[in-house]
């Protein structure tokens, strides 16, 4: 019997009555002559589920009282949707050829969220390499800085510490030969062997730091304490005497400009609170705050002054924030039809372009509105993104988001890369899993002793 399951993989022994054996009444079918595929959709205790929607190409079927559903005359190769209102079922799709009767589809309550989280923190775990890091999406060669970050704080999340040790220990190893060397700072990228490349970015860099601090805080104090003063001495080193934070340098040692979403990941990343916060903060006031609008923008000027991680953030790193900050995001809204499955799912773009559903930003967004306590906001999102689940290829159990809902543009209209659509990426799995149990990574030091006056948002 073949099992198609969402978060629990359970094994349900049952009889399935044949397709003639359905009432016409109860069952709908509909197609071309060809071969017929028939199967039970069960719910985790083994009850049928009535009146799930079954889309066959441009067709429908629903299953009956009992859970039966069939379809008959098909040809060629066709993609099964299954969908209900208060189920997600794992595979969101399902392929046939040839006559299958024998098929159970088991689903799972759209409320069964630490199921979700469980089968995230699977596919993270699943994904790690012997040397400790993570590619960036299954079966990639590349490894990102920022997504290990994320991965090592998943797993002190959730309480998988020797899995986030594992990541830190390689960085640790190599402060003296790569973060030391050159203009200094990890790089963001490397392959599956370690051999680094790109630029040296500070927000991933602080990224790791934001790790490290929430480990320090959750585990032992001390352990990577020699890592966590190198990337903050290096990270203060950037900053200019206009208080602005440099973004890093490139691979030929050029400096990146002033980024403010980087300067909000630094923010958060050094702890305390003395004259290198407040400049950042100065610099942030003068030149990066919407005095109208209230919040940050990423320029002064021009098509793309708007991100939207500079929401998310700025209002998850900076004490008292405005909330309003996060109504303001509805100039990044938008509806997509997705890739994977064809379902219309709602939510943010990562600027105005809004050619794209960002699912990474999308669970930024989530943890914010948990943050701000605007839980049906919060609940809203996170039902639009659970949309998006997909099976792991190679790991039974596991699962993830991709990068965004179809294929187009990431910030400031660079196209993304091949599979951006479809591929479960480090990401997007990370920050639905931070909203699926309502973790803010920033949370640790959030409260650091930012006066009144150095709080401009407050005017």
């Amino acid at each position: 019997m073949k099992i198609y399951t969402i978060c629990l993989f359970l094994l349900f022994t049952g009889v399935m009555a044949s397709c003639s054996d359905a009432q016409d009444s109860d069952i709908q079918t509909d197609g071309i002559a060809g071969y017929s595929i028939k199967g039970k959709v069960v719910d985790e205790n083994g009850i049928g589920i009535p009146q799930v929607e079954f889309k066959i190409g441009n067709r429908t079927v629903y299953s009956n009282a009992e859970g039966v559903w069939c379809a008959n005359y098909l040809q060629g190769t066709v993609e099964v949707i299954p969908s209900h209102h208060d189920f997600l079922f794992f595979p969101s799709q399902l392929n046939f050829s040839a006559t299958d009767r024998d098929v159970l589809l088991v689903g799972s309550a759209k409320n069964d969220r630490p199921a979700f989280a469980s089968n995230l923190l699977a596919w993270l775990k699943s994904m790690q390499l012997d040397n400790g890091l993570i590619a960036s999406v299954e079966y990639g060669n590349t490894i990102s800085l920022y997504d290990n970050a994320l991965a090592a704080l998943s797993f002190i999340a959730m309480n998988e510490y020797s899995a986030a040790e594992r990541i830190f220990d390689y960085f640790n190893q190599h402060i003296e030969s790569e973060f030391l060397s050159g203009t200094g700072g990890f790089y963001q990228f490397r392959d599956i062997s370690g051999k680094p490349s790109g630029d040296r970015w500070a927000g991933d860099n602080a990224w790791l730091l934001i790790a490290l601090n929430n480990y320090a805080s959750k585990v032992n104090a001390q352990k990577y304490n020699n890592l966590s003063i190198a990337i903050e001495t290096w990270l203060r080193g950037l900053q200019d005497a206009d208080g602005g934070v440099w973004g890093g340098t490139t691979v030929d040692g050029t400096r990146i400009d002033k980024v403010t979403e980087n300067m909000i990941d630094v923010y958060a990343a050094v702890r305390g609170y003395d004259e290198f916060h407040r400049s950042i903060l100065s610099f942030l006031k003068r030149y990066r705050y919407d005095t109208k609008e209230k919040f940050l923008v990423a320029s002064s000027t021009g098509r793309y002054q708007y991100a939207l991680d500079n929401h998310a953030w700025g209002y998850c790193a900076f004490e008292d924030f405005p909330i309003s900050s996060l109504n303001k995001t509805s100039i990044y809204q938008t509806t997509q039809k997705a890739t994977l499955n064809g379902v219309s799912i709602t939510g943010f773009a990562p600027d105005i372009d809004k050619d794209i559903v960002w699912l990474e930003g999308m669970g930024m967004m989530v943890v914010a509105f948990q943050k701000a306590q605007k839980d049906e906001l919060a609940s809203t999102y996170l039902n639009e993104t659970e949309k998006l689940f997909i099976p792991s290829r190679k790991y039974l159990g596991a699962m993830g988001l991709p990068y965004v809902s179809n294929f187009g543009t990431t910030f400031g209209n660079k196209e993304l890369w091949t599979g951006a659509d479809t591929q479960i990426c480090v990401s997007a799995t990370a920050w639905c899993l931070f909203s699926l149990i309502r973790f803010d990574p920033m949370a640790s030091e959030y409260h650091r002793g930012a006066t009144k006056t150095d709080k401009f948002w407050l005017e």
